[in-house]
């Protein structure tokens, strides 16, 4: 086994049958103890890889790669984000946030307005959030179908495993064309989160980060994380994984998350096309010419 697959071992989730939330650690490192400095020296050494496999997949153009990031809010979804994908070229990555749906997209089924946002082959597709908000916000606030205005023999209480399956087919259809799925959930503790809403409060620079609405969200702490461990169990497969981060430790987070990235893509058998003998011996007349020139 890799340094790399031991690392996301306990972390990587491909078979949700016998997942439980509550045996994943917040604050565990797998048993990393290093300072800040190596934790930086460990992610920019990655981030030169992620760069270089970026350009293959690029030039490649056969596979997308689509990144999900979920959590409860002040988990580091951003950070996380700015960190580990610091290095990427940007013409070769699209992010999208994803906040309380438009009146429009309200007028579409529930998959709509990601599908939309879906990364072109050769590209890298970041979800910050994304459809899985769909089995999270609105099962925990169930009152929020209304303004979907769906059919109401079809709000059943079946709807949230209706919804589930529709997502792991969702995923399968988009694995079989080309589109790598790696999802992350970053499991941040109630008590960290805390501590990182205070300092929100606290710190001037921060202020514009806190949101009245996360405090309120954290009344609803249980029914976020039956609802994640529900979204788990039911989609997490080999094509697709989860990946369920601890997220206590920032630089852990970002040290995971890039380690996965770099380990699914790895599979992915990226290089540069190769050009035609053809092709190869016109390169050559054509550089003769220049020189020349």
């Amino acid at each position: 086994m890799s340094d790399i697959d031991a690392l996301l071992a306990p972390y990587r989730i491909t078979d949700g049958s016998k997942f439980r939330l509550s045996k994943h650690e917040p604050r565990d490192t797998n048993g990393f103890d290093i300072d800040k400095a190596a934790a930086k020296a460990m992610l920019e050494e990655g981030i030169s890889h992620m760069r270089d496999m970026q350009e293959k997949l690029f030039a490649q153009r056969e596979w997308a790669v689509l990144l999900i990031f979920q959590a409860m809010d002040a988990a580091g979804k951003d950070g996380v984000i700015k960190h580990v994908m610091s290095g990427i070229n940007p013409q070769g990555c699209q992010v999208h946030p994803f906040k309380a749906p438009s009146e429009e997209e309200l007028a579409h089924d529930f998959l709509w307005r990601t599908s939309c946002r879906l990364p072109e082959r050769g590209r890298i597709g970041i979800f910050n959030r994304s459809y899985y908000e769909e089995v999270l916000v609105v099962r925990v606030h169930p009152e929020l179908l209304a303004r979907q205005r769906l059919p109401r023999h079809l709000v059943t209480d079946a709807i949230w495993d209706e919804r589930l399956k529709d997502i792991r087919r969702f995923e399968d259809y988009l694995s079989r064309n080309g589109t790598k799925i790696l999802k992350f959930f970053l499991n941040v503790s109630k008590e960290e989160q805390k501590r990182r809403l205070l300092d929100r409060i606290d710190d001037p620079t921060k202020n514009w980060k806190f949101d009245v609405k996360d405090v309120d969200e954290r009344q609803h702490w249980d029914a976020y994380m039956q609802a994640y461990e529900a979204a788990i169990r039911a989609t997490a497969t080999e094509e697709a994984p989860w990946y369920v981060v601890p997220a206590d430790n920032k630089w852990f987070t970002r040290v995971v998350v890039m380690a996965a990235i770099i380990g699914e893509m790895r599979k992915l058998d990226l290089a540069f096309p190769q050009v035609s003998d053809a092709m190869r011996a016109k390169l050559s007349d054509i550089r003769e010419d220049l020189e020349n020139d």
